[in-house]
């Protein structure tokens, strides 16, 4: 089974796929810890690479090949990235979208790296406009269409336990027998 969950930074995703890949048996891959990851070999913060990769497009271009590859090779894998569903297309056997206010999820960010609502706030609102630019002009991409995602679910209505419960419910409900067609992932420029 491959997996895919995507959504902006601070809508849970790395509380609630942990509990994911373990209740299927997936290798969790997360495309956020590969970028921190690199932006720390470079000694930078997330915030200063992801300005970086504004003026060098192979920041994006090498870790989103890397997932697609992933994504298109691999089997029992939960994908996590910003893009795991528009990157793994029609290869995923899941897509799902996880969400939250922005207030909500400027809050969570600032509690992790301990810093200021108000400076979370900003980074995120930066980064997400910054993000959703690049995804255009690369691949096409408008991260604001959840159209193909099977599930979107916004996290601020249940708690941390709750959510990964809720969509463990969902995937468990799934029968391939009975799966009258995704939505297809077309117009996207694999352009890595």
């Amino acid at each position: 089974m491959l997996l895919t969950v995507s959504g902006p930074p601070g809508a849970g995703k790395s509380t609630t796929v942990a509990t994911l890949a373990e209740a299927f048996g997936l290798e969790h891959i997360s495309g956020g810890d590969i970028f921190r990851e690199l932006a720390a070999e470079r000694d930078m913060t997330a915030v200063e690479f992801n300005r970086l990769a504004e003026e060098d497009d192979q920041i994006d271009r090498d870790l989103d090949r890397r997932l697609r590859t992933i994504a298109v090779e691999r089997d029992d894998v939960l994908l996590e990235s910003r893009l795991a569903g528009w990157l793994a297309g029609d290869a995923a056997d899941i897509r799902l979208w996880l969400d939250a206010p922005l207030d909500v999820r400027a809050t969570r960010i600032a509690d992790r790296e301990d810093k200021s609502v108000e400076t979370a706030r900003e980074e995120t609102r930066a980064r997400e406009e910054s993000e959703a630019l690049r995804y255009h002009e690369y691949y096409n991409i408008d991260i604001g269409d959840h159209s193909i995602y099977d599930i979107t679910l916004n996290t601020a209505r249940w708690s941390e336990e709750d959510v990964p419960d809720i969509l463990t419910a969902a995937v468990e409900a799934y029968d391939p027998v009975d799966d009258e067609g995704k939505f297809p992932v077309e117009g996207v420029r694999y352009d890595f």
